[in-house]
């Protein structure tokens, strides 16, 4: 791994620590099983078209601040009524300045839409963690997993009733996903290691993931071309952060996204 994927993944263990010294996995367990069930996060992006996950993060170490005292419920409804099938909340801290209390927020502002918990997983604890605070699906990294992890982290999320998306950056790592039985496979066009973007990854990587599966292209999607790409290269859904955190009118922005993925889409008969 690189220094900030090592420096990250110290800092989260370091607070993984802390949280289960104060919050025993059984409790979290009794906590999820008195909620209702997840929504289902996968369903969306088996509709025609590219689908919009909108992405709620405060900064990035890769760009800096993008807005420093967004409001995560505004944003949330903001990109729900724009037309987002889902919602991801960065819950990271130290690097990215989130937390669980984003996404609570976030679960009571807009009850219906999943929500993705996107932050650093290295203990199947963060799975039952992220379900407590109400997500609906989490993000599953490869660059900073093993094969062994990455199954413990599959079944956790099977075992709290959430999907996993599970990120890729690879030709290595989409077939290390795809051999774990992810379902739902989403191609990050941002290198972890640099932090350089390149949309093609997701050109690449595509045709290594079989047809059965939900493929998601996430990061460095900005404009119509970069959608009328996604298309061509049959992806089902994008995430999309920084353009969406930087822009005056996010639920306009998100509009614009939803409409691009639809481009070519038949409305009916």
């Amino acid at each position: 791994m690189s220094d900030f994927l090592t420096r990250i993944v110290a800092d989260r263990r370091a607070d993984l620590a802390l949280s289960m010294a104060r919050t025993p996995l059984a409790a979290l367990e009794a906590t999820c099983a008195a909620l209702p069930p997840a929504r289902d996060f996968a369903s969306p992006f088996r509709r025609p078209g590219v689908q919009l996950i909108a992405e709620i993060k405060r900064t990035s170490p890769a760009k800096g601040s993008l807005s420093p005292a967004a409001d995560p419920v505004a944003l949330a409804r903001a990109y729900v009524a724009g037309g987002a099938v889902a919602i991801s909340v960065l819950t990271e801290p130290r690097h990215f300045h989130g937390s669980l209390d984003d996404l609570a927020a976030v679960r009571r502002a807009v009850p219906e839409t999943p929500l993705l918990r996107k932050d650093f997983l290295i203990d199947p604890y963060q799975v039952w963690e992220a379900r407590a605070a109400g997500a609906d699906a989490v993000l599953v990294i490869v660059a900073i997993v093993d094969d062994a992890l990455l199954a413990a982290l599959l079944e956790a999320a099977r075992a709290a009733g959430v999907a996993a998306l599970v990120e890729v950056h690879s030709a290595d790592e989409a077939a290390r996903a795809v051999a774990a039985g992810a379902a739902i496979i989403g191609i990050n066009n941002r290198n972890l290691r640099t932090f350089e973007t390149d949309l093609h990854t997701t050109e690449r990587l595509r045709p290594l993931i079989p047809a059965d599966r939900v493929v998601l292209s996430l990061s460095a999607i900005a404009s119509e071309d970069d959608v009328r790409k996604l298309i061509d290269w049959r992806v089902d859904g994008m995430l999309v952060g920084e353009t969406l955190m930087r822009a005056g009118d996010p639920c306009g922005t998100a509009a614009a996204l939803v409409a691009w993925g639809q481009q070519g889409v038949s409305a009916g008969p």
